[in-house]
């Protein structure tokens, strides 16, 4: 099946919770967590769950990626991303620090495919299957999004699949009007939501997992090590 969706990285955040470095290109065994979140949407990354053979076989999900981030970032995102085997579009904030609201809409501007996957840069085990049967749930049901919702918990709306055009006009028009919520974004547009039954039948929660803090990080790289001992 060709694959029309665009990579929508996001990683314009400000890394409060990380310290005095950007987590985008902290490392996990080796690699920067932004280049961990491309390669699995390419299919080279590291065989960790979940999906692990869809991440490393070499079935991309995307066929380019858009990057969000600050100008001040662009240079060691760039380097980090060197040599991924997918074309790189850059979805630069003009304006920084307006949220992830504005990330998305920047992301899905930049974009040349009809749908945009959205992973923030700091999920470093999604779950590449997990993104094309969402992407998949878009194109048959006509909707705008797919948006993931585990049982009692928030939307997953940095882990998503939007049509990509409606998704930049709708956080366009919330921001528009000062409403810089992510949430803002679900509110308009049609969007099927992936319930808690439907993701734990199609991937693991970890999908979801971020890594936001220095232990984290270091939790982060005893799952890649364990993962590389089980394989």
């Amino acid at each position: 099946m060709t694959v029309v969706t665009t990579g929508a990285i996001l990683a314009g955040g400000r890394s409060t919770r990380f310290g005095d470095a950007d987590k985008s290109v902290a490392r996990i065994a080796g690699v920067p967590m932004v280049r961990r979140v491309a390669d699995r949407l390419a299919g080279t990354d590291d065989p960790v769950p979940p999906g692990a053979d869809r991440a490393s076989g070499g079935d991309a999900v995307v066929d380019e990626l858009a990057v969000n981030c600050r100008p001040d970032q662009r240079d060691a995102i760039a380097e980090a991303l060197s040599g991924v085997p997918l074309p790189v579009r850059w979805a630069i904030d003009e304006e920084p620090d307006l949220g992830p609201l504005a990330g998305i809409g920047n992301a899905c501007r930049a974009a040349t495919e009809p749908y945009a996957a959205v992973v923030a840069c700091d999920m470093p085990f999604v779950d590449p299957a997990f993104l094309a049967a969402m992407r998949e749930t878009v194109a048959e049901s006509g909707a705008e999004a797919a948006v993931p919702r585990l049982e009692d918990r928030w939307y997953q709306t940095t882990q998503a699949v939007y049509a990509a055009e409606s998704a930049a006009e709708a956080c366009q028009r919330a921001l528009d009007r000062g409403d810089r919520k992510v949430l803002a974004l679900v509110d308009q547009v049609d969007a099927v939501v992936v319930d808690d039954e439907a993701i734990r039948s199609l991937t693991a929660e970890l999908t979801f997992t971020n890594v936001n803090t220095r232990p984290e990080l270091d939790e982060a790289e005893r799952a890649v090590a364990a993962a590389a001992d089980a394989a």
